[in-house]
């Protein structure tokens, strides 16, 4: 087997700093051909399709008849780290859907969405001409929803880890 050089923490942190916007997955491969990690386009294509890392998202490009490219969001690059690494001890990709990586892209997706929701809500509540006390009280329901969806999602991926860790222990113990 080749070597392979991971990211680090620091590294991973910094590619996600700078490409918040997402990345196409040309420039993920590029990310760890350098570093001797094995992934193809239609390896990529293969852990998406099995849930493991994030779909991308159509954006439009800029100029006349450019069309669209497909932008993962950052996470993914973290993601593959971590697929990268559980195959390295001899995990199988069954193994890896077992895993909270699983669930933690699940995860990710629906607090994606939640946000896209509701920054949705808070423009459209911007556009209207509310009365004030009317709005105040719709502002503070936004508000309080915004809490509860990061309470959820937090709740939600605590239990995620704590029902795979137990069922990575118990398998160990087999």
């Amino acid at each position: 087997m080749e070597p392979m050089d991971l990211l680090d923490p620091d590294e991973i942190a910094r590619i996600e700093r700078e490409n918040a916007g997402g990345l196409p997955a040309s420039a993920i491969l590029e990310i760890f051909r350098p570093r001797g990690v094995r992934l193809s386009e239609a390896t990529f294509r293969k852990y998406v399709q099995a849930g493991l890392l994030p779909r991308s998202r159509r954006v439009g490009r800029k100029g006349k008849h450019q069309g669209s490219l497909g932008l993962y969001p950052v996470e993914a690059v973290r993601r593959i780290n971590v697929i990268k690494r559980m195959m390295a001890e001899g995990h199988t990709l069954e193994d890896i859907k077992k895993s909270f990586v699983f669930h933690r892209n699940h995860i990710d997706q629906v607090e994606r969405d939640l946000g896209g929701l509701l920054d949705g809500l808070q423009d459209e509540l911007g556009e209207r001409a509310f009365g004030g006390e009317h709005r105040r009280s719709l502002e503070a329901e936004l508000a309080t929803l915004r809490q509860r969806a990061q309470d959820l999602v937090r709740d939600v991926a605590r239990l995620g880890s704590a029902v795979t860790a137990r069922e990575d222990e118990s398998m160990s113990s087999q």
